[in-house]
């Protein structure tokens, strides 16, 4: 997940400063929730955290996590 935070922040050109303010987090746990290893440095979101990831970065709770869009039909 945090991958995509990343690459989603980037895409929309948002510092960690400004998207962190944009969550209600501090800049260093957004590093941590982006942080892909499974050290103990990285943290994982809180799910109303991760719906505020969503909205300040335009996209689904779902796209954060890697869930994979059904097709019709």
């Amino acid at each position: 997940m945090g991958p995509r935070i990343k690459r989603r922040r980037l895409e929309l050109k948002m510092t960690q400063t400004h998207l962190a303010e944009l969550v209600g987090v501090h800049r260093v746990n957004l590093a941590r929730m982006e942080t892909a290893d499974q050290a103990k440095r990285h943290l994982r979101p809180s799910l109303p955290t991760l719906e505020r990831l969503a909205a300040a970065l335009k996209t689904s709770v779902g796209d954060l996590l890697g869930e994979k869009r059904r097709k019709r039909g």
